[in-house]
């Protein structure tokens, strides 16, 4: 196949450039209108609700819903029987992505001021979360490790975890992963109805604080619905890589390095941006080349035809630029001094240096976090992280001193917005 080929220099560049990175997620009114009907029966009928969708959708019969409880031996057991290789991978990936988020935990800090009044703010863990996992043929261990690990280190106090087992299937990968990042309850419902148990809590399913973890559009749009009721990680698009390369990577490397987010689906978008016309030339040849190849380049294709691009710029300088108005979900700086491009990068999800970063790894086991903001609002949005379990309680301790002195401010202030209970709360201590 042939992919789109665009140069900055041409008449309506940029219009070009915004229509191919555009993105809506059109909210299908059936979906929706097929969501918010499941999620008031679950709210209205708790467990009963529940049981008859995953006997409609999953084909699984219970008569509670402690029958689709996974019990914590199971979890035990499906770690210990993975092959060997296996398990050591995903250990190290888990321990990578721990080592990773230990960092980023935030602590409680306070100060006084001069006459004895002391500031601070609390930080405290959430106390109970929901992690949403695809299950079935949809095996994603990566998605497990990179929610319940920074969770669990935020200090959540219990971790549920949801993920549907069509016609009685368990993955087991999954479930392994479930046992090592230290999930605390896992229950095989998925759906809708399974995001509603979690958000206004069932006789079976504890009431979460907050829903994390991908899942379908039926999924995706009962975390929006329930948003508000309880807090949610993101409402996430498709995957996007924008590589930047000068010229001086293998482009069968570069090649691959989109093939591997176009083929989550066809949605997911792929861009290279050089200023080197023959290194597009090569890379073009190598995506014909390898394509034919890929067991998925039937996704790969469509992916690519419909929002991939080779575009030529006139520098890397200009090339940066172009990567801060797309802000993309990962961007790879495939050149020979990554570190000097690196500050004019501000918006991005996740920035991978050099020749030798892959994507790919970290998505699995780098250590950063893989979910990331994407449809561009990389621009105010941050990966997923410790901090995303952590919520922050401002702390005010006046002083008999203080009293008199932020009083009688306060009560300025108050006067000059026309709230005189504001004022004369303020200036009663100080009399």
């Amino acid at each position: 196949m042939k992919l789109r080929r665009l140069s900055t220099r041409e008449p309506g560049f940029d219009a070009l450039l915004a229509a191919l990175t555009h993105y809506e997620a059109a909210q299908d009114e059936a979906v929706e209108a097929t969501v918010r009907a499941i999620v008031a029966d679950v709210r209205r009928r708790g467990d009963l609700a529940v049981l008859e969708y995953t006997l409609r959708f999953d084909r699984i019969e219970a008569r509670s819903l402690a029958e689709l409880e996974v019990p914590r031996h199971a979890l035990d057991a499906a770690r210990a029987a993975l092959p060997a290789a296996q398990a050591a991978a995903l250990e190290e990936a888990a321990a990578r992505i721990r080592r990773f988020h230990e960092r980023q935990r935030a602590h409680s800090w306070d100060y006084a001021d001069d006459d004895g009044t002391t500031l601070g703010q609390r930080v405290t863990p959430l106390e109970r979360v929901g992690l949403y996992v695809p299950g079935g043929k949809a095996a994603y261990p990566s998605s497990v490790l990179m929610n319940a690990i920074p969770a669990k280190v935020a200090g959540v106090g219990e971790l549920v975890m949801v993920s549907p087992a069509p016609g009685g299937e368990r993955n087991a990968l999954v479930l392994a992963a479930a046992a090592l990042a230290g999930v605390d309850r896992v229950i095989a419902i998925g759906g809708a109805q399974a995001v509603a148990a979690l958000a206004y809590g069932t006789e079976g399913v504890p009431r979460v604080v907050k829903i994390v973890g991908p899942g379908n559009a039926y999924v995706a749009a009962a975390k929006r619905q329930v948003f508000g009721e309880v807090g949610i990680d993101m409402i996430a698009g498709p995957s996007e890589i924008l590589v930047i390369c000068d010229g001086g990577t293998d482009p069968r490397w570069i090649a691959m390095d989109l093939f591997a987010q176009a083929e989550h689906d066809e949605a997911a978008q792929a861009i290279l941006l050089s200023p080197d016309g023959a290194f597009l030339d090569a890379v073009q040849a190598a995506i014909a080349q390898l394509l034919p190849h890929m067991p998925r380049h039937a996704v790969i294709e469509a992916s690519l035809a419909g929002r991939g691009a080779l575009i030529q710029t006139g520098s890397l300088e200009e090339a940066c630029e172009i990567a801060n108005r797309v802000a993309p979900e990962h961007l790879e700086l495939s050149v020979e001094d990554p570190q000097a491009l690196l500050p004019a990068i501000r918006n991005a999800g996740a920035i991978f240096l050099g020749r030798w970063s892959s994507e790919a790894v970290g998505d699995y086991c780098a250590g950063p976090n893989h979910v990331l903001p994407t449809s561009g609002t990389a621009r105010f949005s941050s990966p997923l992280g410790v901090y995303d379990f952590q919520k922050r309680s401002s702390v005010i301790a006046v002083s008999r001193t203080g009293a008199a002195r932020l009083g009688a401010l306060a009560a300025t202030l108050a006067a000059g917005e026309g709230l005189p209970a504001h004022a004369r709360s303020a200036q009663m201590r100080a009399e």
